[in-house]
């Protein structure tokens, strides 16, 4: 049995492209901290942001058909910084997943949602953040689920969505008048995660789906998902875009959380703080399609799945130069 599994496409449509590549860089005020990020994005993540839309077309013309395809998430520029209650993001998405389904079918294909889905706060200008309706049009006009499982033999893959799982680590980027309505959605998504792992059988072996690696030690949190742990052959994440910064998380994990260089590098410092318990979880990060600038290094997964799981799965990485 095989899979597919990419992440991190950032599809940009039309309307989005009419914004300008350098959508990022204008909604910075301070002229300095313009000028540092005009240079990290240049020189080291991804000069322009829409490159990574024809990255995405070729993947669709060179990749092999499979089974199932797992797409772990960030399917949007999401130049607008709010998730997809922008009408152009919602826009690229929605064509993002029309491409999806022509190339592989909507039967095969299987959706994680990830934080640009739903809005956060740029790491330079402080704009943006989570939105409900970004949620609502996540989970209701374009049918992606919080959580979903899929049985393949004795393979169970589990999905979760970041965004919940993570929510206190992220209540700056949220709206005090809309905090009420995402912890209720957290714990309505715990309780089904928490279902569907006190139902796992002991023969079972699991492939868990995490976009975003700081919800793992909420997740840890739970009972039901400690008492499992040792079932869980690979957590795939994505969001980091490259294994360097995989590899940095890895060698900072369990330094204290910095207060005092302002609101990102506090989020970015507890959730290393968090990270030991990410070996625990067996993380295997799928890279941007794109990679970065640095490194031009993304790419995509194939899986071999032997179905009564007497092997481990097969992970191949199909490097996508641009």
């Amino acid at each position: 049995m095989t899979l597919v599994i990419l992440s991190d496409i950032h599809y940009a449509g039309e309307a989005e492209r009419t914004r300008g590549s350098d959508y990022e860089l204008r909604a910075i005020s301070r002229p300095l901290v313009r000028l540092l990020a005009a240079a990290y994005r240049h020189f080291i993540w991804m000069r322009d942001p829409f490159a990574r839309s024809p990255q995405f077309e070729r993947f669709l013309a060179t990749s092999e058909s499979a089974d199932h395809v797992i797409v772990n998430g960030d399917y949007t520029a999401d130049s607008a910084f709010i998730g997809l209650s922008d009408p152009a993001a919602f826009a690229s998405a929605a064509e993002c997943l029309g491409k999806l389904k022509n190339r592989f079918g909507g039967d095969a294909l299987h959706l994680v949602i990830g934080d640009h889905e739903v809005g956060k706060k740029t790491m330079f200008s402080g704009g943006g953040g989570m939105k409900l309706a970004s949620w609502q049009a996540t989970t209701g006009q374009l049918g992606l689920k919080a959580f979903w499982k899929l049985t393949l033999g004795n393979y169970l893959l589990l999905a979760v969505a970041s965004p919940l799982l993570a929510l206190p680590a992220n209540r700056a980027d949220v709206q005090p008048d809309e905090w009420p309505e995402w912890e209720r959605l957290r714990e309505e998504h715990l309780a089904e995660i928490r279902q569907a792992f006190a139902s796992v059988e002991p023969h079972q072996k699991i492939l868990l789906f995490c976009h975003d690696p700081t919800a793992l030690p909420f997740l840890a949190a739970e009972t039901s998902v400690r008492d499992h742990l040792s079932q869980i052959e690979h957590t795939i994440i994505g969001h980091l875009h490259t294994h360097v910064v995989l590899w940095k998380s890895r060698m900072l994990a369990g330094i204290p959380p910095v207060r005092f260089f302002g609101r990102s590098v506090y989020k970015f410092t507890a959730a290393l703080h968090q990270a030991r318990w990410w070996k625990k979880f067996k993380v295997r990060l799928c890279p941007a399609l794109a990679g970065i600038e640095l490194l031009n290094d993304g790419g995509y997964f194939t899986v071999r799945l032997d179905p009564v799981a007497r092997r481990p799965a097969e992970f191949v990485f199909h490097p996508l130069h641009r």
